[in-house]
């Protein structure tokens, strides 16, 4: 693709053009319900330029569930609070587990390794 002469509409158009044509999308998470009803040949993509601009193309008007998605937002809201602070209490490393473990987070007495752990992971 050559997008020089694109526009930003274009091209996200193109990006879901590309993503609807695939047949290789995996599963589903069966085992969290909101998931488990998404057909798994949905495709939403929403691209706000610094100037406010929108462009949106493919399913981007279907309600759906952030999941653990949600943890980048707050962690921005975090970091726009308290800032640097915020790394005295969380880390910035990986933590080398599953992304459902707590294993690390109970052995650190709580202090997860980053951001991005899941407190509500099972063992």
């Amino acid at each position: 693709m050559n997008h020089t002469a694109s526009s930003l509409p274009t091209i996200v158009q193109e990006i879901a053009d590309e993503m609807a044509a695939r047949s290789d999308r995996g599963e589903v998470a069966s085992y969290i319900p909101e998931l488990a009803s998404v057909h798994n040949r949905r495709f939403g993509l929403v691209v706000v330029d610094a100037d406010g601009k929108v462009a949106a193309a493919g399913d981007s008007e279907m309600p759906f569930s952030i999941q653990s998605i949600s943890k980048v937002f707050t962690l921005t809201l975090a970091l726009g609070l308290v800032g640097d602070k915020l790394w005295e209490r969380v880390g910035r490393e990986p933590s080398g587990s599953p992304f459902n473990s707590i294993v690390q987070l109970e052995y650190e007495r709580g202090k997860p390794r980053n951001p991005f752990i899941n407190a509500g992971g099972s063992r």
